[in-house]
C-alpha cells in the first residue's frame, strides 16, 4: 500500500468513529428524561417527566416572554425593550415537559376553567410556587447542558492542569 492509500483509509476510520460520536451526542440528548415531583409538606400532588432543550428552544421561548419595540433611531429595527421572566420560566417549564404528561397537566382544559387561566403556561404560574419553578428550572439547564459542570468543561479544566 502507498502512503497515501493508508492515510485515506485511516480518514475513512477517523470519519466513521467521528460520525458515530456526533450521532450517539445526538441520541444521548434525545433520551435523557427526569421526573419531577410536586411535594408540599411530605405530600405529592403530581409528577412530570422533563426533557432538555436546545439553544434555539431556549431562544425562541425569550424571545416569546419579550416585549420588542420599533426603534426610530434605528430605522425601524426591533429592539428588545422588556422580558417578562415569569413568563420565560413557564414557557421553559411547559415546553420542557414531555408530550403525554403536558397533554394530561398543562393543557388540562378542566384545570383551566377552575383556575381561570388560558393556557398550559399561565396554568403553571397558578399552580407551582416560584421555588418549585426555579428547581425545575435549574434540572432543565442542567440536562440541557447549561450547568457549571458539563463534561466539556472538566475535561478541558483537566487539560490546562496537565
Amino acid at each position: 500500500m502507498s502512503e497515501n492509500q493508508l492515510n485515506n483509509e485511516e480518514l475513512l476510520a477517523i470519519e466513521g468513529s467521528v460520525l458515530d460520536g456526533l450521532l450517539a451526542a445526538y441520541e444521548d440528548q434525545q433520551d435523557e428524561t427526569v421526573t419531577i415531583e410536586i411535594a408540599r409538606k411530605g405530600k405529592v400532588f403530581f409528577s412530570f417527566d422533563i426533557h432538555g432543550l436546545t439553544e434555539k428552544q431556549y431562544n425562541d421561548l425569550q424571545d416569546q416572554a419579550t416585549k420588542f419595540r420599533k426603534a426610530k433611531n434605528l430605522g425601524g429595527v426591533k429592539v428588545a425593550e422588556e422580558t417578562d421572566v415569569t413568563r420565560f420560566r413557564s414557557l421553559l417549564i411547559y415546553h420542557a415537559t414531555v408530550e403525554k404528561d403536558r397533554v394530561k397537566l398543562w393543557n388540562n382544559k378542566e384545570a383551566w376553567n377552575k383556575l381561570n387561566v388560558v393556557n398550559g403556561p399561565d396554568l403553571i404560574d397558578k399552580v407551582l410556587l416560584a421555588g418549585e419553578k426555579k428547581a425545575i428550572i435549574d434540572k432543565i439547564d442542567d440536562i440541557s447542558g447549561f450547568s457549571d459542570d458539563t463534561e466539556i468543561i472538566k475535561n478541558s479544566l483537566k487539560q490546562e492542569g496537565d
